[in-house]
């Protein structure tokens, strides 16, 4: 990516092993993430461009000679923060903090919509897969990489358990698996927010209870009809914008919680008094997918959940920048790309 709009298709040189601690994988499965649009709308003109992409699925192709835990061959999973595994805060389950750690798909490292990638901190970041690289599940097991942990971090973050009664703000693929999130952790009532028919009709099947189609007040007084004008007693917010999190904050009910995992487009939070004042608690942020890994696998292999179901359209490697196109549009929830 070079700016606003523009998506290319290069041939760069391979990625290698630069550092001991460092994998090569060849990319089987990657996708379009809805947080990539936020630069494919706003990013300023750069000369040397972004490799992008930061979920993925592939096959182990070399090791630095301090990887222990894989082997050439490994089918795994890549999250879309790298992390060592070893320090203070991946020992307490939040590897997006990691002391080594960054992010995939910046201008210091290149992301996954590409052949191969060079994962930093191997042993800490990729996970084995115990299935074979053309495995059925693949759709799911993608979503294990980003938008399945970060709609299930959203739930935790929102304190979502058994009898509870949850918003969804946000119908893209994060808040459709925060709907899957939230019916697995026992929720009662989910309410998604949301607008587009395709998204109303899958978050449905997998368990939302309530549609609001209203936005701004409207939503607000719509939820609060929903819940006996008490509110919600979790709110995941899964957009990112001032709207949004104000919608959030509003349909809590006092008490509440909201999980935020919508990348924010401001500096600043609104509706902070009426946090304040309702002791609603806000939390979230980037989501440590690689803690959420051993919780979320078996859900997929046994085929309690499949979150596999927000992908709506395959592409090649070259059709990246029409995939960008249409899921900027709507045209898609969200775009699986096979290299």
């Amino acid at each position: 990516m070079y700016g606003a709009g523009d998506v290319h298709i290069e041939n760069v040189p391979d990625p290698a092993v630069l550092e001991p601690t460092d994998a090569v994988v060849r990319v089987t499965f990657a996708c379009i993430c809805g947080s990539d649009l936020w630069p494919y709308k706003t990013m300023e003109r750069s000369e040397t461009g972004r490799a992008m992409g930061h979920e993925a699925i592939g096959v182990v192709e070399a090791v630095g000679a301090d990887v222990r835990t894989l082997k050439i061959g490994d089918v795994v999973v890549m999250p879309f923060a790298f992390s060592d595994g070893t320090c203070v805060f991946c020992h307490e389950g939040l590897q997006t903090s990691c002391v080594h750690g960054g992010f995939f798909g910046t201008v210091e490292v290149a992301g996954a919509q590409a052949e191969a990638v060079r994962v930093p901190q191997a042993d800490g970041t990729l996970f084995v897969l115990p299935v074979g690289e053309d495995d059925a599940l693949m759709p799911s097991l993608l979503t294990l990489s980003d938008v399945m942990g970060t709609g299930h971090h959203a739930a935790v973050a929102a304190e979502v358990g058994p009898g509870k009664t949850v918003a969804v703000v946000g119908d893209g693929a994060v808040g459709l698996c925060g709907v899957i999130a939230a019916k697995r952790l026992g929720a009662e009532q989910i309410i998604l927010l949301g607008r587009h028919a395709n998204r109303i009709a899958l978050a449905r099947e997998f368990g939302a209870t309530d549609i609001v189609s209203e936005r701004g007040n409207e939503a607000v007084e719509r939820v609060r009809e929903l819940t006996d004008d008490y509110g919600v007693h979790s709110v995941l917010e899964c957009v990112g914008l001032e709207q949004s999190e104000l919608t959030a904050i509003e349909i809590a009910r006092p008490g509440g919680a909201v999980g935020r995992v919508g990348v924010p487009q401001d500096e600043t939070m609104p509706a902070s008094r009426p946090a304040f004042f309702n002791n609603i608690s806000v939390s979230g942020g980037p989501a440590p997918v690689r803690a959420y890994l051993e919780e979320l696998l078996p859900e997929i292999l046994e085929g309690r959940i499949e979150p596999g179901r927000v992908f709506d359209r395959v592409i090649g490697l070259d059709e990246v920048p029409d995939g960008y196109r249409a899921m900027n549009e709507r045209e898609a929830i969200k775009v699986m790309v096979k290299p």
